[in-house]
Protein backbone atom coordinates (compact mmCIF):
# COMPACT_ATOMS: atom_id res chain seq x y z
CA UNK A 1 0.00 0.00 0.00
CA UNK A 2 1.23 3.59 -0.65
CA UNK A 3 2.37 5.46 1.19
CA UNK A 4 0.07 8.35 1.25
CA UNK A 5 -2.71 6.03 1.11
CA UNK A 6 -1.89 5.23 4.97
CA UNK A 7 -1.71 8.65 5.57
CA UNK A 8 -5.58 8.98 4.21
CA UNK A 9 -6.53 5.63 5.90
CA UNK A 10 -4.56 6.95 9.10
CA UNK A 11 -6.29 10.44 8.88
CA UNK A 12 -10.10 9.17 8.16
CA UNK A 13 -10.16 6.29 10.39
CA UNK A 14 -7.53 5.98 13.32
CA UNK A 15 -7.06 9.88 14.53
CA UNK A 16 -11.10 10.09 15.14
CA UNK A 17 -10.94 7.37 16.89
CA UNK A 18 -7.86 8.38 18.92
CA UNK A 19 -9.34 11.83 19.38
CA UNK A 20 -12.77 9.95 20.46
CA UNK A 21 -11.39 8.43 23.38
CA UNK A 22 -8.37 10.08 24.99
CA UNK A 23 -7.02 9.16 28.63
CA UNK A 24 -7.16 12.21 30.97
CA UNK A 25 -4.76 12.35 33.88
CA UNK A 26 -5.18 14.10 37.24
CA UNK A 27 -3.30 14.51 40.69
CA UNK A 28 -4.99 15.19 43.60
CA UNK A 29 -3.10 16.02 46.33
CA UNK A 30 -4.76 15.70 49.55
CA UNK A 31 -3.59 18.84 51.38
CA UNK A 32 -4.61 21.14 54.56
CA UNK A 33 -5.91 24.55 53.98
CA UNK A 34 -7.02 27.39 56.47
CA UNK A 35 -10.01 28.73 55.15
CA UNK A 36 -12.22 31.94 56.65
CA UNK A 37 -15.83 31.21 56.55
CA UNK A 38 -18.80 32.61 58.80
CA UNK A 39 -15.74 35.51 60.58
CA UNK A 40 -14.08 32.39 61.78
CA UNK A 41 -10.81 30.56 60.48
CA UNK A 42 -10.33 26.61 60.67
CA UNK A 43 -8.37 24.50 58.94
CA UNK A 44 -9.90 22.05 56.83
CA UNK A 45 -8.86 19.13 53.71
CA UNK A 46 -8.66 20.17 50.11
CA UNK A 47 -8.02 18.64 47.10
CA UNK A 48 -4.82 20.82 45.55
CA UNK A 49 -5.57 23.00 48.46
CA UNK A 50 -9.34 24.44 46.84
CA UNK A 51 -12.83 24.22 48.21
CA UNK A 52 -14.72 22.97 46.77
CA UNK A 53 -12.71 20.92 44.94
CA UNK A 54 -11.37 20.98 41.26
CA UNK A 55 -13.87 19.82 38.30
CA UNK A 56 -12.86 16.74 36.57
CA UNK A 57 -13.58 16.97 32.91
CA UNK A 58 -13.49 14.22 30.65
CA UNK A 59 -15.66 12.84 27.36
CA UNK A 60 -18.27 9.69 27.24
CA UNK A 61 -15.99 6.84 26.56
CA UNK A 62 -12.55 8.81 28.08
CA UNK A 63 -10.36 6.91 30.80
CA UNK A 64 -9.88 8.73 33.89
CA UNK A 65 -6.49 8.34 35.99
CA UNK A 66 -6.34 10.05 38.80
CA UNK A 67 -3.21 9.68 40.96
CA UNK A 68 -4.52 10.71 44.58
CA UNK A 69 -1.73 11.23 47.14
CA UNK A 70 -2.57 11.48 50.90
CA UNK A 71 -0.43 14.61 52.91
CA UNK A 72 -2.42 14.91 55.90
CA UNK A 73 -3.14 13.19 59.04
CA UNK A 74 -5.80 11.45 58.08
CA UNK A 75 -7.22 8.31 56.19
CA UNK A 76 -8.42 8.78 52.70
CA UNK A 77 -10.58 7.75 49.83
CA UNK A 78 -11.99 9.34 46.96
CA UNK A 79 -15.86 8.65 45.60
CA UNK A 80 -16.42 9.27 41.51
CA UNK A 81 -20.46 9.77 42.87
CA UNK A 82 -22.14 8.27 40.18
CA UNK A 83 -19.52 6.41 37.60
CA UNK A 84 -21.05 2.99 36.97
CA UNK A 85 -17.45 1.78 37.23
CA UNK A 86 -18.39 -1.07 34.65
CA UNK A 87 -15.93 -4.54 35.98
CA UNK A 88 -13.81 -1.41 37.75
CA UNK A 89 -15.23 -1.75 41.75
CA UNK A 90 -11.55 -1.38 42.82
CA UNK A 91 -11.87 2.86 41.85
CA UNK A 92 -15.29 3.00 43.21
CA UNK A 93 -13.32 4.36 46.28
CA UNK A 94 -15.77 4.05 49.37
CA UNK A 95 -13.81 2.86 52.46
CA UNK A 96 -13.55 -0.90 53.46
CA UNK A 97 -16.34 -1.91 50.70
CA UNK A 98 -14.42 -1.56 47.63
CA UNK A 99 -10.75 -0.90 48.93
CA UNK A 100 -8.92 0.24 52.11
CA UNK A 101 -8.29 3.86 52.67
CA UNK A 102 -5.42 5.46 51.36
CA UNK A 103 -2.94 6.20 54.45
CA UNK A 104 -1.29 9.30 55.38
CA UNK A 105 2.00 9.51 53.61
CA UNK A 106 0.49 7.08 50.48
CA UNK A 107 -1.08 7.34 47.13
CA UNK A 108 -3.23 5.28 44.99
CA UNK A 109 -4.16 5.50 41.15
CA UNK A 110 -7.76 5.71 40.42
CA UNK A 111 -8.34 4.07 36.77
CA UNK A 112 -11.78 3.60 35.14
CA UNK A 113 -13.15 4.07 31.79
CA UNK A 114 -16.58 6.31 31.50
CA UNK A 115 -18.92 4.00 29.11
CA UNK A 116 -22.01 5.33 28.63
CA UNK A 117 -22.70 8.22 30.79
CA UNK A 118 -22.57 12.01 29.75
CA UNK A 119 -23.73 14.70 32.18
CA UNK A 120 -22.67 16.10 35.59
CA UNK A 121 -21.81 13.79 38.41
CA UNK A 122 -19.55 14.89 41.44
CA UNK A 123 -16.43 13.02 43.40
CA UNK A 124 -16.31 13.03 47.50
CA UNK A 125 -14.13 11.36 49.79
CA UNK A 126 -16.16 8.40 51.51
CA UNK A 127 -14.49 8.28 54.72
CA UNK A 128 -15.77 9.15 57.84
CA UNK A 129 -16.90 13.11 57.57
CA UNK A 130 -14.20 14.28 54.77
CA UNK A 131 -16.39 14.78 52.15
CA UNK A 132 -17.60 17.92 54.08
CA UNK A 133 -14.47 19.71 52.57
CA UNK A 134 -13.13 17.58 49.97
CA UNK A 135 -15.70 17.41 47.11
CA UNK A 136 -16.01 18.80 43.76
CA UNK A 137 -17.70 18.56 40.31
CA UNK A 138 -17.61 15.90 37.43
CA UNK A 139 -18.45 16.81 34.15
CA UNK A 140 -18.75 14.15 31.35
CA UNK A 141 -19.32 15.95 28.46
CA UNK A 142 -20.96 14.11 25.11
CA UNK A 143 -18.82 12.54 22.11
CA UNK A 144 -17.20 14.65 20.31
CA UNK A 145 -19.85 16.00 17.30
CA UNK A 146 -23.03 14.60 19.53
CA UNK A 147 -25.42 17.82 20.59
CA UNK A 148 -27.34 18.06 23.69
CA UNK A 149 -31.15 17.04 23.35
CA UNK A 150 -31.65 20.51 24.11
CA UNK A 151 -31.17 23.73 23.05
CA UNK A 152 -27.30 24.31 23.28
CA UNK A 153 -26.39 26.48 25.61
CA UNK A 154 -24.12 29.53 25.35
CA UNK A 155 -22.27 28.82 28.26
CA UNK A 156 -22.05 26.65 31.02
CA UNK A 157 -21.48 27.30 34.74
CA UNK A 158 -21.24 25.08 37.80
CA UNK A 159 -22.77 25.33 41.41
CA UNK A 160 -22.00 22.99 43.79
CA UNK A 161 -24.65 23.43 47.18
CA UNK A 162 -22.71 22.85 50.31
CA UNK A 163 -22.49 22.48 54.10
CA UNK A 164 -19.99 24.36 56.65
CA UNK A 165 -19.55 23.73 60.07
CA UNK A 166 -17.02 26.67 62.44
CA UNK A 167 -16.15 23.57 64.03
CA UNK A 168 -14.28 20.53 62.49
CA UNK A 169 -16.42 17.94 61.44
CA UNK A 170 -15.16 14.99 62.78
CA UNK A 171 -14.96 16.38 65.76
CA UNK A 172 -18.59 16.98 65.29
CA UNK A 173 -19.84 13.26 64.56
CA UNK A 174 -16.90 12.51 67.06
CA UNK A 175 -19.08 14.07 69.74
CA UNK A 176 -22.29 12.58 68.53
CA UNK A 177 -20.96 9.11 68.47
CA UNK A 178 -19.75 9.36 72.13
CA UNK A 179 -22.72 11.08 73.73
CA UNK A 180 -25.50 8.81 71.44
CA UNK A 181 -27.09 11.89 70.30
CA UNK A 182 -27.52 13.59 67.24
CA UNK A 183 -24.65 15.91 65.75
CA UNK A 184 -24.65 19.51 65.52
CA UNK A 185 -26.14 20.50 62.56
CA UNK A 186 -24.04 22.95 60.71
CA UNK A 187 -24.09 26.54 60.96
CA UNK A 188 -24.34 27.61 57.56
CA UNK A 189 -25.02 26.32 53.67
CA UNK A 190 -22.81 27.46 50.83
CA UNK A 191 -22.87 27.78 47.40
CA UNK A 192 -19.39 26.98 45.57
CA UNK A 193 -18.04 27.47 49.21
CA UNK A 194 -19.42 30.87 50.44
CA UNK A 195 -22.30 30.82 52.63
CA UNK A 196 -23.71 34.57 50.87
CA UNK A 197 -24.42 37.72 52.95
CA UNK A 198 -24.31 36.66 57.14
CA UNK A 199 -25.44 38.83 59.26
CA UNK A 200 -23.27 40.27 62.42
CA UNK A 201 -20.00 39.20 59.95
CA UNK A 202 -17.46 41.83 58.44
CA UNK A 203 -16.57 39.89 55.94
CA UNK A 204 -19.17 39.05 53.40
CA UNK A 205 -18.71 36.00 51.15
CA UNK A 206 -21.15 36.20 48.11
CA UNK A 207 -20.76 34.18 45.19
CA UNK A 208 -21.76 35.95 41.42
CA UNK A 209 -22.97 34.65 38.67
CA UNK A 210 -22.03 36.94 35.92
CA UNK A 211 -24.11 36.36 32.47
CA UNK A 212 -24.91 38.40 29.52
CA UNK A 213 -28.71 39.47 29.10
CA UNK A 214 -29.80 37.45 26.02
CA UNK A 215 -27.82 34.29 26.35
CA UNK A 216 -28.45 30.86 27.77
CA UNK A 217 -26.67 29.34 30.05
CA UNK A 218 -26.45 25.41 31.55
CA UNK A 219 -26.31 25.45 35.22
CA UNK A 220 -24.91 22.26 36.45
CA UNK A 221 -26.11 22.29 39.84
CA UNK A 222 -25.24 19.82 42.44
CA UNK A 223 -25.43 19.34 45.81
CA UNK A 224 -22.37 18.21 48.05
CA UNK A 225 -23.94 18.71 51.44
CA UNK A 226 -23.62 16.10 53.86
CA UNK A 227 -27.12 16.03 55.81
CA UNK A 228 -29.61 18.36 54.20
CA UNK A 229 -32.06 18.43 51.11
CA UNK A 230 -31.79 21.77 49.61
CA UNK A 231 -34.58 24.00 47.61
CA UNK A 232 -32.84 25.88 44.81
CA UNK A 233 -34.23 28.99 42.94
CA UNK A 234 -32.90 32.36 41.10
CA UNK A 235 -35.28 35.71 41.52
CA UNK A 236 -37.28 36.37 39.07
CA UNK A 237 -36.00 33.43 36.49
CA UNK A 238 -37.50 30.31 35.79
CA UNK A 239 -35.07 26.91 35.40
CA UNK A 240 -35.77 24.27 32.50
CA UNK A 241 -34.93 21.16 33.80
CA UNK A 242 -33.04 19.16 31.47
CA UNK A 243 -30.93 16.45 33.26
CA UNK A 244 -30.53 14.51 36.50
CA UNK A 245 -27.67 12.32 38.18
CA UNK A 246 -26.74 12.77 34.51
CA UNK A 247 -29.32 10.94 32.33
CA UNK A 248 -31.13 13.19 30.28
CA UNK A 249 -35.07 13.84 31.02
CA UNK A 250 -37.77 15.94 29.61
CA UNK A 251 -37.36 18.94 29.72
CA UNK A 252 -39.98 21.52 32.14
CA UNK A 253 -40.05 24.46 33.42
CA UNK A 254 -40.07 25.90 36.98
CA UNK A 255 -39.36 28.05 39.32
CA UNK A 256 -37.80 26.06 42.22
CA UNK A 257 -36.06 22.75 42.33
CA UNK A 258 -35.49 20.20 45.37
CA UNK A 259 -31.90 18.19 45.52
CA UNK A 260 -30.57 15.58 47.72
CA UNK A 261 -26.91 14.97 48.93
CA UNK A 262 -25.43 13.09 46.13
CA UNK A 263 -27.89 14.18 43.10
CA UNK A 264 -27.46 16.42 40.31
CA UNK A 265 -29.64 18.96 38.25
CA UNK A 266 -28.72 20.63 34.63
CA UNK A 267 -31.22 23.38 34.06
CA UNK A 268 -31.17 25.69 31.38
CA UNK A 269 -31.34 29.45 32.14
CA UNK A 270 -32.31 32.22 29.82
CA UNK A 271 -30.90 35.61 30.92
CA UNK A 272 -34.50 37.18 29.49
CA UNK A 273 -35.05 39.69 32.34
CA UNK A 274 -34.03 43.36 32.81
CA UNK A 275 -30.46 44.44 33.59
CA UNK A 276 -29.57 43.65 37.13
CA UNK A 277 -29.25 41.70 40.11
CA UNK A 278 -30.60 38.56 41.19
CA UNK A 279 -31.05 36.74 44.47
CA UNK A 280 -29.73 33.03 44.39
CA UNK A 281 -31.00 30.92 47.20
CA UNK A 282 -30.42 27.51 48.42
CA UNK A 283 -32.31 26.92 51.58
CA UNK A 284 -33.31 23.33 53.59
CA UNK A 285 -36.28 20.75 52.94
CA UNK A 286 -36.87 19.01 56.11
CA UNK A 287 -40.66 17.64 56.30
CA UNK A 288 -40.18 15.90 59.61
CA UNK A 289 -39.45 17.04 62.82
CA UNK A 290 -35.90 16.88 63.02
CA UNK A 291 -33.50 19.67 63.22
CA UNK A 292 -32.16 21.31 60.23
CA UNK A 293 -29.59 24.33 59.56
CA UNK A 294 -32.02 26.80 59.10
CA UNK A 295 -29.34 29.21 57.25
CA UNK A 296 -30.20 30.59 53.67
CA UNK A 297 -26.79 30.66 51.37
CA UNK A 298 -27.14 33.03 49.17
CA UNK A 299 -25.15 34.22 45.75
CA UNK A 300 -26.19 36.88 43.36
CA UNK A 301 -26.93 36.25 39.24
CA UNK A 302 -24.89 39.46 38.36
CA UNK A 303 -25.94 41.28 34.52
CA UNK A 304 -22.90 41.97 32.88
CA UNK A 305 -22.71 46.07 33.10
CA UNK A 306 -24.78 46.19 36.29
CA UNK A 307 -23.04 48.66 38.75
CA UNK A 308 -22.40 46.76 42.26
CA UNK A 309 -24.34 48.92 44.14
CA UNK A 310 -27.07 48.37 42.38
CA UNK A 311 -30.35 46.98 44.40
CA UNK A 312 -30.83 43.08 44.84
CA UNK A 313 -34.46 41.21 42.97
CA UNK A 314 -34.94 39.24 45.81
CA UNK A 315 -36.70 36.52 46.12
CA UNK A 316 -38.74 34.10 48.97
CA UNK A 317 -37.62 30.55 49.32
CA UNK A 318 -40.08 27.84 50.55
CA UNK A 319 -40.67 27.26 53.85
CA UNK A 320 -38.25 24.06 55.14
CA UNK A 321 -41.28 21.54 55.13
CA UNK A 322 -42.77 23.33 51.74
CA UNK A 323 -43.57 18.95 50.92
CA UNK A 324 -45.94 20.50 47.93
CA UNK A 325 -42.80 22.27 46.38
CA UNK A 326 -40.73 19.54 46.48
CA UNK A 327 -43.61 17.04 44.99
CA UNK A 328 -44.02 19.47 41.88
CA UNK A 329 -40.40 18.99 41.02
CA UNK A 330 -39.75 14.96 41.79
CA UNK A 331 -43.41 14.19 40.15
CA UNK A 332 -42.28 16.04 36.88
CA UNK A 333 -39.17 14.07 36.23
CA UNK A 334 -39.57 11.85 33.77
CA UNK A 335 -37.23 10.11 31.52
CA UNK A 336 -36.73 11.27 27.91
CA UNK A 337 -37.47 7.91 26.31
CA UNK A 338 -36.34 8.81 22.82
CA UNK A 339 -35.12 6.68 19.64
CA UNK A 340 -31.60 7.78 21.08
CA UNK A 341 -31.89 7.63 24.71
CA UNK A 342 -34.03 5.12 25.41
CA UNK A 343 -35.66 4.02 28.57
CA UNK A 344 -34.55 0.10 29.10
CA UNK A 345 -36.24 -0.22 32.18
CA UNK A 346 -36.43 -4.07 33.16
CA UNK A 347 -39.75 -5.72 32.89
CA UNK A 348 -39.25 -8.83 34.21
CA UNK A 349 -38.25 -8.90 37.88
CA UNK A 350 -35.99 -12.00 38.74
CA UNK A 351 -35.60 -10.55 42.70
CA UNK A 352 -38.60 -9.21 44.24
CA UNK A 353 -36.72 -6.80 47.53
CA UNK A 354 -38.58 -4.70 50.31
CA UNK A 355 -36.23 -2.66 52.45
CA UNK A 356 -37.22 -0.35 55.28
CA UNK A 357 -35.38 2.02 56.35
CA UNK A 358 -35.19 4.22 59.45
CA UNK A 359 -33.39 4.95 62.91
CA UNK A 360 -33.24 2.67 66.24
CA UNK A 361 -31.60 2.17 69.21
CA UNK A 362 -28.68 0.47 70.65
CA UNK A 363 -27.72 0.15 74.71
CA UNK A 364 -24.71 1.96 75.21
CA UNK A 365 -23.88 2.35 78.72
CA UNK A 366 -21.18 4.89 78.01
CA UNK A 367 -23.60 7.15 76.77
CA UNK A 368 -24.82 9.51 79.78
CA UNK A 369 -26.29 12.49 78.00
CA UNK A 370 -28.45 9.99 75.79
CA UNK A 371 -29.61 8.16 79.60
CA UNK A 372 -27.67 4.23 78.33
CA UNK A 373 -28.50 4.31 74.97
CA UNK A 374 -27.70 5.27 71.49
CA UNK A 375 -29.36 6.26 68.32
CA UNK A 376 -28.43 3.70 65.32
CA UNK A 377 -29.76 3.57 61.91
CA UNK A 378 -31.28 0.38 59.57
CA UNK A 379 -31.46 -1.48 56.69
CA UNK A 380 -34.25 -4.52 57.47
CA UNK A 381 -33.94 -3.67 60.83
CA UNK A 382 -30.04 -4.97 60.31
CA UNK A 383 -27.49 -1.81 61.47
CA UNK A 384 -24.76 -2.62 58.96
CA UNK A 385 -20.86 -3.10 60.84
CA UNK A 386 -18.29 -1.80 58.89
CA UNK A 387 -15.42 -4.62 58.46
CA UNK A 388 -11.87 -3.89 58.72
CA UNK A 389 -11.19 -5.51 55.31
CA UNK A 390 -12.56 -4.47 52.20
CA UNK A 391 -15.66 -6.19 51.36
CA UNK A 392 -14.62 -6.53 47.63
CA UNK A 393 -11.20 -7.75 48.51
CA UNK A 394 -12.62 -10.64 50.77
CA UNK A 395 -14.88 -11.15 47.64
CA UNK A 396 -12.27 -11.50 45.46
CA UNK A 397 -9.99 -13.26 47.11
CA UNK A 398 -12.71 -15.66 48.90
CA UNK A 399 -11.72 -14.53 52.68
CA UNK A 400 -13.83 -15.75 54.94
CA UNK A 401 -15.35 -14.44 58.29
CA UNK A 402 -15.36 -10.92 56.75
CA UNK A 403 -19.24 -11.22 55.53
CA UNK A 404 -22.14 -12.89 55.07
CA UNK A 405 -24.62 -13.36 51.89
CA UNK A 406 -27.53 -13.58 54.26
CA UNK A 407 -28.97 -10.03 53.98
CA UNK A 408 -33.11 -10.35 54.34
CA UNK A 409 -35.34 -9.59 51.06
CA UNK A 410 -37.69 -8.60 53.28
CA UNK A 411 -38.49 -7.19 56.75
CA UNK A 412 -37.39 -9.29 59.72
CA UNK A 413 -40.82 -7.54 61.79
CA UNK A 414 -43.49 -6.66 60.02
CA UNK A 415 -45.69 -3.65 61.49
CA UNK A 416 -47.01 -0.15 60.87
CA UNK A 417 -44.31 1.34 59.28
CA UNK A 418 -45.41 4.62 58.43
CA UNK A 419 -46.91 5.02 62.36
CA UNK A 420 -45.24 4.99 65.38
CA UNK A 421 -43.08 1.91 65.43
CA UNK A 422 -42.81 -1.33 67.67
CA UNK A 423 -42.41 -0.90 71.31
CA UNK A 424 -38.90 -2.74 70.71
CA UNK A 425 -36.51 -0.16 69.22
CA UNK A 426 -33.32 -2.29 69.36
CA UNK A 427 -31.86 -3.43 65.67
CA UNK A 428 -29.40 -6.26 64.94
CA UNK A 429 -26.13 -5.68 63.64
CA UNK A 430 -24.13 -7.45 61.36
CA UNK A 431 -22.35 -7.40 58.12
CA UNK A 432 -24.37 -8.82 55.94
CA UNK A 433 -24.88 -8.88 51.97
CA UNK A 434 -27.35 -9.52 49.60
CA UNK A 435 -26.15 -11.56 46.57
CA UNK A 436 -26.96 -11.24 42.82
CA UNK A 437 -26.51 -13.36 40.12
CA UNK A 438 -24.75 -11.04 36.79
CA UNK A 439 -27.70 -10.08 35.08
CA UNK A 440 -30.36 -10.71 36.90
CA UNK A 441 -32.80 -8.05 37.35
CA UNK A 442 -34.50 -5.87 40.81
CA UNK A 443 -37.28 -4.98 41.79
CA UNK A 444 -36.41 -3.13 45.25
CA UNK A 445 -39.40 -1.20 47.24
CA UNK A 446 -37.49 1.16 50.14
CA UNK A 447 -39.94 1.57 52.76
CA UNK A 448 -39.64 4.92 55.05
CA UNK A 449 -40.15 3.70 58.86
CA UNK A 450 -41.59 5.83 61.87
CA UNK A 451 -39.28 4.88 64.44
CA UNK A 452 -38.11 7.54 66.44
CA UNK A 453 -39.17 10.13 63.61
CA UNK A 454 -39.87 9.50 59.92
CA UNK A 455 -37.59 11.45 57.32
CA UNK A 456 -36.52 11.60 53.98
CA UNK A 457 -33.73 9.48 53.08
CA UNK A 458 -31.78 10.11 50.09
CA UNK A 459 -30.34 6.11 48.88
CA UNK A 460 -27.74 5.90 46.65
CA UNK A 461 -26.77 2.98 44.95
CA UNK A 462 -23.00 2.21 43.63
CA UNK A 463 -22.46 0.47 40.26
CA UNK A 464 -25.47 0.99 38.84
CA UNK A 465 -28.18 3.41 37.85
CA UNK A 466 -32.01 2.48 38.38
CA UNK A 467 -35.16 3.79 37.08
CA UNK A 468 -37.84 5.33 39.33
CA UNK A 469 -41.01 3.74 38.96
CA UNK A 470 -42.80 4.29 42.01
CA UNK A 471 -43.59 6.73 44.91
CA UNK A 472 -46.05 6.89 47.65
CA UNK A 473 -46.65 7.97 51.14
CA UNK A 474 -47.84 5.57 53.82
CA UNK A 475 -47.20 2.20 53.87
CA UNK A 476 -46.44 0.29 50.36
CA UNK A 477 -49.53 -1.87 49.67
CA UNK A 478 -48.02 -4.40 46.68
CA UNK A 479 -51.56 -4.96 45.00
CA UNK A 480 -52.41 -1.39 44.66
CA UNK A 481 -49.48 0.66 44.59
CA UNK A 482 -47.72 -1.82 41.87
CA UNK A 483 -50.59 -1.04 39.09
CA UNK A 484 -49.94 2.23 39.01
CA UNK A 485 -45.72 1.88 38.34
CA UNK A 486 -44.40 4.07 35.68
CA UNK A 487 -43.12 1.51 33.52
CA UNK A 488 -43.38 4.12 30.66
CA UNK A 489 -40.60 6.88 30.68
CA UNK A 490 -39.15 6.46 34.49
CA UNK A 491 -36.10 8.81 35.78
CA UNK A 492 -32.81 6.99 35.65
CA UNK A 493 -30.73 7.93 38.79
CA UNK A 494 -28.39 7.12 41.15
CA UNK A 495 -29.69 8.64 44.26
CA UNK A 496 -33.26 8.86 44.94
CA UNK A 497 -35.49 10.25 48.09
CA UNK A 498 -37.28 7.89 50.08
CA UNK A 499 -40.22 10.15 51.14
CA UNK A 500 -40.84 10.80 54.71
CA UNK A 501 -42.81 8.65 55.95
CA UNK A 502 -43.58 6.56 52.29
CA UNK A 503 -42.04 4.43 49.96
CA UNK A 504 -39.97 4.63 46.48
CA UNK A 505 -39.87 1.19 44.16
CA UNK A 506 -36.51 1.55 41.65
CA UNK A 507 -35.49 -1.13 39.35
CA UNK A 508 -32.07 -2.15 37.49
CA UNK A 509 -30.26 -4.66 36.14
CA UNK A 510 -27.45 -6.28 37.87
CA UNK A 511 -25.11 -6.53 34.99
CA UNK A 512 -22.12 -5.07 36.55
CA UNK A 513 -19.82 -7.24 38.45
CA UNK A 514 -18.52 -6.73 42.29
CA UNK A 515 -19.42 -5.74 45.60
CA UNK A 516 -21.45 -2.80 45.50
CA UNK A 517 -22.58 -0.22 48.58
CA UNK A 518 -26.41 1.28 49.15
CA UNK A 519 -26.75 3.67 51.52
CA UNK A 520 -28.47 6.59 52.34
CA UNK A 521 -26.38 9.69 51.59
CA UNK A 522 -27.35 11.86 54.83
CA UNK A 523 -23.68 11.18 56.52
CA UNK A 524 -24.92 10.69 59.81
CA UNK A 525 -27.41 7.88 59.02
CA UNK A 526 -24.56 6.26 57.16
CA UNK A 527 -22.71 6.33 59.88
CA UNK A 528 -25.26 5.14 62.30
CA UNK A 529 -25.68 2.16 59.83
CA UNK A 530 -28.16 2.30 57.34
CA UNK A 531 -26.30 0.97 54.90
CA UNK A 532 -26.05 -2.69 52.82
CA UNK A 533 -23.91 -3.87 50.01
CA UNK A 534 -25.47 -6.20 46.94
CA UNK A 535 -22.98 -9.12 45.75
CA UNK A 536 -23.09 -9.44 41.98
CA UNK A 537 -21.61 -12.21 40.60
CA UNK A 538 -19.35 -12.74 37.51
CA UNK A 539 -20.87 -13.58 34.53
CA UNK A 540 -19.42 -15.89 31.38
CA UNK A 541 -16.06 -15.01 30.74
CA UNK A 542 -13.56 -12.39 31.00
CA UNK A 543 -16.09 -9.51 29.82
CA UNK A 544 -18.23 -10.31 32.14
CA UNK A 545 -15.54 -10.31 35.20
CA UNK A 546 -14.46 -8.07 37.95
CA UNK A 547 -11.27 -7.14 36.57
CA UNK A 548 -7.77 -7.81 38.92
CA UNK A 549 -7.09 -5.69 41.82
CA UNK A 550 -4.55 -2.63 41.17
CA UNK A 551 -0.54 -3.65 42.09
CA UNK A 552 -1.05 -0.62 44.54
CA UNK A 553 -4.54 -0.70 46.06
CA UNK A 554 -4.36 0.12 48.96
CA UNK A 555 -3.63 -2.43 52.25
CA UNK A 556 -5.63 -2.77 55.70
Amino acid sequence: MDSWVRVLLFIAFILPALVECRVRHYKFNVVNKNITRLCSSKSIITINGKFPGPTLYAREDDTVLIRVINKVNHNVTIHWHGIRQVRTGWADGPAYVTQCPIEPGHSYLYNFTITGQRGTLLWHAHVNWLRSTVHGAIVVLPKHGVPYPFPKPDDELILVLGEWWKSDTEAVINEALNSGLAPNVSDSHTINGLPGTVANCSTQDVYNLAVESGKTYLLRIINAALNEELFFKIGGHNLTVVEVDATYIKPFKIETIVIAPGQTTNVLLTANQKSGKYLVAASPFMDAPIAVDNFTATATLHYTGTLSNTPTFLTTTPPKNATQVANNFINSLKGLNSQKYPVNVPLKVDHSLFFTIGLGIKPCPSCKAANGSRVVASVNNVTFIMPSIALLQAHYFNINGVFTTDFPPNPVHVFNYSGAGPANLVTQSGTKLYRLEFNSTVQLVIQDTGIIAPENHPVHLHGFNFFVIGRGVGNYNPKIDAKNFNLHDPVERNTVGVPAGGWTAIRFRADNPGVWFLHCHLEVHTTWGLKMAFLVENGKGSKQSLIPPPKDLPKC
